[in-house]
């Protein structure tokens, strides 16, 4: 009975296995292939080797194009990502910390307002014209603005569990060897969250880095240009690049892949240790 249940569990974890890789891997192999065509090979949108390989060409094609748009869209999508990742790992914590160590009657009108921020999908005539009121429409501080607003809650959720971990016997032997609000929370809580914090930055930055509705919204113009944009560089009304808007893809899915890859094992831990331990 052991010995087949044994079995079972081993052919099952060879389907998920299989399953994954084809899922992901197929999708990659197709985007690469198309890549690597011309313009009338890749015009058949097939899955099949390319008769002409020239992946390199059109790699140099797509980051020439429009004036090398793609290199100002990688600076400006390297600041957001940077600047709205960090902001959102600070103030999620100290929320989170306060959210857990302090208990006031506000706190089921903020847990509301949180989880609201999860489910209400965003308005954006209303946001655009809150933004223009203020003076930061088209601008990049804006779109980092609506970039921490929108992933705050994910944040906050992630950070909280991950705090409510940490004993309290901490935050008091701290506060009785002197330590003030702000020190017992940067030197004392914030860096036993590292862990959370690793999976929070990757998380979001593929996000943020992947995001094509915000910057659409809320960044317009050719300069602002952030790198999902870059892909309408290749489309127009009546023809496409497909080869050109497939090496487009590979360029700038590669960044983000190769982040999710490296920490992969600290997603994992970071994201099961506020459950395993709460």
């Amino acid at each position: 009975m052991n010995a087949m249940r044994s079995t079972t569990r081993w052919l099952v974890g060879l389907s998920g296995m299989v399953l994954t890789t084809v899922l992901f891997l197929v999708p990659f192999a197709f985007i690469l292939t198309m890549a690597a065509k011309d313009a009338n090979d890749a015009s058949l949108l097939e899955f099949s080797w390319p008769a002409h390989f020239q992946l390199w060409e059109n790699v140099v094609a797509v980051f020439q194009a429009r004036d090398y748009m793609l290199i100002i869209a990688f600076i400006n999508s390297t600041i957001l990502t940077v600047a709205s990742v960090t902001l959102m790992v600070v103030f999620g914590a100290m929320i989170a910390y306060v959210l857990d160590r302090r208990k006031s009657r506000l706190n089921p009108l903020i847990n509301t307002f949180v989880l609201a921020g999860l489910i209400i999908p965003p308005a954006v005539v209303p946001t655009i014209w809150v933004m223009q009121s203020l003076g930061i429409f088209k601008s990049l501080v804006g779109l980092i603005l609506i970039e921490v607003a929108f992933g705050l809650s994910f944040t906050v959720l992630t950070m909280r569990a991950f705090i409510a971990t940490i004993p309290r016997e901490i935050d008091e032997a701290a506060i009785v060897d002197g330590a003030g609000p702000l020190r017992l929370f940067f030197q004392v809580v914030f860096p036993l969250l590292k862990s959370v914090i690793i999976t929070i930055v990757v998380v979001q930055s593929i996000f943020v880095f992947n995001d094509f509705q915000n910057p659409l919204y809320f960044l317009p113009g050719q300069q602002n240009a952030t790198v999902q944009l870059t892909l309408f560089n290749f489309q127009s009304q009546y023809v496409t690049s497909y080869n050109l808007l497939f090496a487009n893809i590979l360029v700038i899915t590669i960044p983000m892949l190769v982040m999710y890859v490296f920490f992969q094992r600290q997603i994992v831990a970071g994201m099961t240790a506020g459950a395993v331990k709460g």
